[in-house]
Order: C-alpha cells, then sequence, then structure tokens
C-alpha cells in the first residue's frame, strides 16, 4: 500500500495547538497518551492493513490523530472514545473527513457485533487502537470471547503486555494472557516505540502488536470454557505443581485423583507445571478431563 497523504496531526506542535486551543488536560483514570510520531502513525496504518474496503474500529482516538490517517485509508471509521471533554476537539479535528462517525461511549459497553452487522453487513472488521494500559486485556478479551467478527486487532500496547501475547511454554513472561490471544489470533509485534513519541510521556515503553484472527482455532477442543478455567487455575499460583493448582482452584470442581490419572492419560509427569505446557497441551487435557464431568 502507498503511504496515504499526510493528515494535519500527528506532529508535537500541531498537537500542543490543538491542546491549548480547547485548554484540554489530560485525564490520568483514562490512561491518555497522544501519539506525536508521523513515522509510527504510517507504521500502524500500514500493519493493519488498511484499504477503501475496510470498516475499521478505533478505540480511544483522544484528539483524533490516528483517525485522520484512518480516514484517509479505510472506506468508513467509526472512532469510540469515553472521554466526552474530547468530543467538541474531534468534531473540529475531523471536520474534512465525511467517513468518520464518533461515539461517546465505554468501548465495553458498546454492542461491537450490532456494529459490524449495521454498517458492514456483518463482514469482519478491523480494529485498531492506542490503548490506555490498564484496560488492554478486557477490550483485546473481550473482542475475541464475544466472538465479534473481527479480521485484525492492530493495537499499541505497553511493551511488556505485547511480549506476553506473543511468547510460549517455559518463560517468565508466558501466562494466560499468551495463551488466550494465541488461541484465537496469531500475535505479531510489528514496532516498539519509546516514551518520546507521545505526549504526556508514559513512564514504560509501548509497541504495536497486530493480532490476526485464525479462521479456526488451531487445537481441537471440545469445552473452551473449561480449557480457560484450566489455564486460569494453572497460573493462578504458578510456582505450584499443575496437580495441586487445578486442585485448590475454586471453579473447578475434580477431586484430587481425577486430576493425577487425567494428567497421566495426558502423559504427562506428575510434577509438571502449568507453565510448561503449551496450547495443544492443554486443550488435550482439557479434553480428557471434559469426559470426567
Amino acid at each position: 500500500m502507498s503511504d496515504v497523504r499526510k493528515p494535519g496531526l500527528g506532529n508535537p506542535q500541531e498537537t500542543i495547538a490543538v491542546l491549548n486551543k480547547y485548554q484540554f488536560t489530560f485525564q490520568k483514570k483514562f490512561g491518555q497518551n497522544f501519539l506525536i510520531d508521523t513515522h509510527v502513525l504510517d507504521k500502524i496504518i500500514r500493519a493493519a492493513d488498511i484499504t477503501k474496503d475496510d470498516f475499521v474500529l478505533e478505540i480511544g482516538p483522544g484528539i483524533g490523530t490516528m483517525t485522520q490517517y484512518l480516514a484517509e485509508a479505510a472506506g468508513e471509521v467509526c472512532a469510540v472514545e469515553i472521554d466526552k471533554n474530547l468530543i467538541p476537539i474531534l468534531q473540529d479535528t475531523l471536520k474534512d473527513y465525511d467517513n468518520v462517525t464518533v461515539i461517546n461511549n465505554d468501548i465495553l459497553k458498546v454492542d461491537i457485533r450490532k456494529m459490524a452487522d449495521e454498517k458492514n453487513q456483518g463482514r469482519p472488521i478491523k480494529v485498531v487502537a492506542n490503548l490506555p494500559y490498564y484496560i488492554t486485556t478486557p477490550i483485546i478479551m473481550g473482542l475475541f470471547e464475544n466472538h465479534v467478527p473481527v479480521e485484525s486487532i492492530t493495537v499499541m500496547v505497553q511493551k511488556e503486555v505485547a511480549d506476553r501475547m506473543q511468547v510460549g511454554p517455559g518463560t517468565k513472561d508466558y501466562g494466560a494472557l499468551s495463551l488466550a490471544v494465541q488461541y484465537y489470533a496469531e500475535p505479531y509485534i510489528v514496532a516498539n516505540v519509546p516514551p518520546n513519541c507521545f505526549m504526556p510521556r508514559p513512564k514504560v515503553g509501548s509497541a504495536v502488536i497486530r493480532l490476526t484472527r485464525h479462521s479456526q482455532p488451531p487445537v481441537q477442543v471440545n469445552n473452551e470454557k473449561l480449557m480457560f478455567q484450566i489455564i486460569r487455575a494453572s497460573f493462578n499460583q504458578r510456582r505450584k505443581t499443575l496437580a495441586n493448582s487445578l486442585k485448590n482452584y475454586e471453579g473447578l470442581s475434580f477431586d484430587k485423583e481425577e486430576i493425577e490419572q487425567a494428567i497421566a492419560a495426558c502423559g504427562f509427569q506428575p510434577a509438571i507445571r502449568g507453565e510448561a505446557l503449551s496450547l495443544e497441551e492443554f486443550a488435550i487435557l482439557s479434553n480428557v478431563l471434559d469426559k470426567r464431568l
């Protein structure tokens, strides 16, 4: 894809001018950090592979910096912003684009499936976001678990969260989030982004990660809900053995003997820990335990 025409926002001077014009103050509770680097914006648009055929959902548009880039590249953009103080700014910065709709709401309360049906005839949408760090996981997991028709999610997240999403068994960052993301999507880190690319500067580094939705999950599992309960239990106390973690977890109703038999039936060592199991191995264990329910 060729570079889109450069919109007005995306550099520090423009951002400061808009913030001053509206006397905007950053809200810590919304985790606001606005991107002020045009190279990073270009990378996000390219990584998300946006074309004029696409309907894009942007979460947290801020003052509309990335929204302008998305509007240039996409067929239609819907931007969901929780902070009502940003709505007049967005009306101003996006006034030249007739393919953008701004919704003032909390993304966790928006019926995205309904939006895809109405705006995109039920076809999969693309999600692009610069997410506040405290809410990254609920938003991404909400999109996947509710089976919203999403083709890909390209998001700016805290670097350690991006690392966690793509690692495999036996590493310290490996956990329930790694397994959940990899069950639903193929994660790929597009770029690392230092704090000086934002205003105000966050205290930690960030990364852009693209999650491309699997057309079919990579493992066969009979009871998805049970598998994720087992995964959560396994990492709830990660230093414990898998058997002890599952036995002590309130959400599961198997006794010690059933758990030990299931672990043996999978061919795992009795003292194995959850952090050593791959997604495929969790699926096998889940299917064995599911038969005992």
